[in-house]
């Protein structure tokens, strides 16, 4: 039986070659399942758009049945995507709820936390969520609701946007006038010639990585705000994420929902809209929890009232959260 820090090991050594393989969405460590069934040996997951017969792939893009001696096992998810779509006004509001960049449609506010230095009681949830995909401003307002619940900012102004987590983009919109006019004139040409191909430029950074999407904003009022989440109540602390440990959240969508944790240590491309793709590295994935609106939704232990992750993404068969110490660093608050 491979032991956990090998599988880890082999996962990293070739993360980034199985990353490259058309269909692939992520990878990282778990439970092999065999005929519908779990087992308990260690191997390296590999989480795919939509599992093809192996008669119909290329020979590159085949999955090996192991890597370095470390057994690999291919899980459906999906396009996995950032989780944020088009509920009622709360005063004070607890987490659960709907909440947003005056910008965005609409996420959830995932709990209170706390300043690390001033100890000042912040709103927790996504990028995404209360800072537009890095183009809000500190200052800007955050409703509640959000917009797409209806949230006004003459009106429904609850906080303003503090800090968050820069995501970095591996692939995104292009900037570059010189690429932007090659394009054009090459499918000026394709037209011409009655040819249906295009070329479509883009923006590339391989190396750009992520570990959390996350931002915090500052309430106007602190007495318009709850510490309790609602169906869960007051998280206390964190704990960290382990395979099989049974999860909830609370989120604006789908209400309280249960899962289990299904794949740790996990890099995952993130589509955001508009071209843009992001990777995120040591990612908790989860059996499927959410749906759009839920992201920043607090992922919290089944058994106790600790934080485990932050949930930001996923697709209709799962969901993807990030390690709840790697947003409370980044943002520099505690729960």
């Amino acid at each position: 039986m491979s032991r956990p820090d090998e599988v880890r090991r082999v996962k990293e050594l070739h993360k980034r070659s199985i990353m490259a393989k058309p269909n692939v969405v992520g990878v990282g460590t778990g439970y092999k399942v065999v005929r519908r069934q779990g087992t308990d040996e260690l191997c390296v997951v590999v989480l795919v758009r939509q599992k093809l017969p192996e008669a119909g792939l290329d020979r590159e893009a085949l999955i090996p049945p192991e890597v370095d001696g470390v057994a690999t096992d291919v899980v459906q998810v999906g396009d996995i995507r950032a989780l944020e779509e088009p509920t009622d006004r709360w005063r004070p509001a607890p987490g659960g709820v709907s909440l947003g960049h005056y910008q965005v449609t609409a996420g959830t506010f995932g709990s209170v936390v706390r300043d690390r230095d001033s100890g000042a009681r912040l709103m927790l949830s996504n990028n995404h969520v209360l800072a537009n995909s890095n183009d809000a401003s500190p200052g800007d307002p955050i409703l509640q609701p959000g917009a797409a619940d209806g949230g006004q900012v003459e009106q429904d102004t609850i906080a303003h946007l503090e800090r968050f987590c820069p995501i970095e983009f591996s692939t995104s919109a292009p900037d570059c006038p010189v690429a932007i006019g090659v394009a054009g004139a090459a499918n000026a040409l394709a037209r011409l010639l009655g040819s249906r191909h295009r070329l479509e430029p883009y923006q590339s950074d391989l190396a750009a990585s992520n570990l959390a999407d996350a931002a915090v904003a500052r309430p106007l009022d602190e007495g318009d705000i709850k510490d309790e989440i609602l169906e869960i109540g007051v998280v206390e602390g964190t704990t960290p994420a382990v395979l099989g440990m049974s999860v909830r959240k609370s989120g604006r969508t789908t209400g309280f929902t249960t899962g289990e944790i299904q794949v740790l240590d996990a890099t995952v491309n993130v589509s955001y809209g508009a071209g843009r793709v992001a990777q995120f590295d040591n990612q908790i994935v989860t059996s499927p929890m959410s749906q759009g609106g839920d992201s920043g939704s607090l992922l919290v232990a089944g058994d106790a009232l600790r934080a485990v992750g932050l949930l930001f993404a996923g697709s209709d068969q799962t969901t993807i959260h990030n390690p709840i110490q790697a947003v409370l660093d980044c943002l520099e608050v505690t729960i």
